[in-house]
């Protein structure tokens, strides 16, 4: 067991353990997922220890990135109160030189960093922290867009531990994608659109994130805060330096039912429709303890129709972005094969995917890629992400999302 030293300061209050506590000898002291709810409960589980540790050996991604923000806290000697302003961003030189070398994003370490901005809303360097993750997601998105909506789509639909993290930067991506290439938003504007995605439930992070794995039905103070978290959200962003005027509005009013067009709209009333409609559709397709998700072609379709059953604008510009069947979605075809969609095609309903589950119900032993505009492999429906019984990974299939030069109909 290769054993990594940890402060006890630098154990979140309030959050799963991403990886299990343990004492000099190996002794498990938490279990991996265990929350932390006070700090008398965590000096009463280490008592009279100076020094407790992790096992190194078992952590995958992002608990290495947990390590390794930790080890900076602990080197730098910092009190519990600047953890979250220690991990500012995985992304520091040395990691972003690696990140570039490989070119490939660690996308849970991307939404460890979110849920961490997300849940700090006291500290002056929150828009600082902010500007970079938009960056990042701005990167991805212009490099790799199928890519992109490929992970936070198969992100939003395997876990729910931060499930508020995920949904931010899924609403994001989608609006900006619809903003960028279908209603063609100056980028002044596609930039305080994405700012007011990202931060539109800062008001309710913590409440959100409890929510998703919360079984009993809503209390009426949940009820009450739900409906207050938007002007709770504005509220704190302008605590933490916000003065733009669009991106506060659209704030505002991204939970606003209005349906009709956007032209007589302000700039930030229709920023707050778009993300109204993809805030919807990511709230659908997300698993939660007392609901079975949609599914995202389902999800889809209710952003398509407003509140009286028309055509809405807004909906319609996310469809032509992201498609029916999004990329990280699974469907069956008309070959009774189950796939994956990687990438989106010429209209919204005939993406380029790539087989797991042969017509037999084999699982096959590479990804075989399918043009569903062809008739034999149209696809005929969504399947939800609890019923594909396959092992994969981001790592193994994000390289199929990728175009090329000589990418063309298969």
């Amino acid at each position: 067991m290769n054993l990594v030293p940890v402060s006890i300061d630098s154990i979140l209050i309030g959050q799963p353990l991403p990886c299990a506590l343990r004492d000099v000898s190996g002794v498990l002291l938490a279990s991996q997922g265990y929350m932390v709810n006070n700090r008398q409960e965590l000096e009463l589980m280490v008592g009279r220890r100076s020094q407790i540790y992790i096992d190194a050996d078992q952590s995958d991604n992002f608990k290495r990135g947990y390590v390794n923000r930790i080890n900076d806290l602990v080197r730098q000697d910092r009190e519990l109160g600047k953890i979250a302003e220690v991990q500012i961003s995985p992304y520091d030189n040395k990691r972003a030189a690696t990140v570039e070398a490989r070119d490939e994003p660690d996308w849970l370490d991307l939404q460890s960093q979110t849920h961490a901005l997300l849940r700090d809303t006291h500290g002056d360097t929150f828009l600082p922290r902010l500007q970079r993750l938009q960056a990042e997601l701005e990167r991805l998105t212009q490099r790799n867009p199928d890519g992109t909506l490929f992970a936070l789509m198969q992100l939003s639909g395997s876990e729910v531990r931060q499930y508020s993290a995920t949904h931010a930067m899924l609403v994001c991506v989608m609006c900006c994608l619809a903003a960028r290439e279908v209603l063609k938003w100056p980028p002044e504007q596609i930039n305080a659109l994405c700012s007011a995605a990202l931060t539109m439930n800062v008001g309710m992070t913590e409440l959100q994130d409890r929510l998703a794995l919360q079984k009993e039905p809503l209390t009426p103070d949940q009820t009450k805060r739900i409906e207050s978290h938007a002007a709770r959200s504005v509220d704190l962003l302008q605590q933490m330096g916000v003065e733009n005027t669009i991106w506060l509005e659209a704030v505002m009013f991204h939970r606003a039912h209005a349906p009709g067009p956007l032209a007589p709209r302000s700039t930030g009333r229709r920023m707050a429709r778009l993300i109204q409609r993809a805030d919807m559709f990511g709230a659908r397709i997300a698993p939660r303890a007392s609901r079975l998700p949609d599914a995202p072609s389902t999800a889809m379709q209710a952003c398509y129709f407003d509140e009286n059953k028309q055509i809405d604008e807004a909906g319609a510009a996310l469809i032509k972005a992201i498609g029916i069947y999004s990329p990280g979605t699974f469907v069956r075809l008309t070959s009774n094969e189950i796939a994956v969609v990687v990438k989106r095609g010429l209209n919204t309903t005939t993406p380029k995917v790539a087989v797991l589950i042969n017509r037999h119900g084999m699982v096959t032993g590479e990804p075989m890629l399918r043009d569903t505009s062809l008739a034999e492999f149209r696809i005929v429906a969504s399947v939800p992400y609890r019923d594909v019984k396959v092992n994969h990974s981001l790592e193994r299939l994000l390289p199929l999302t990728k175009s090329t030069a000589t990418d063309r109909p298969w």
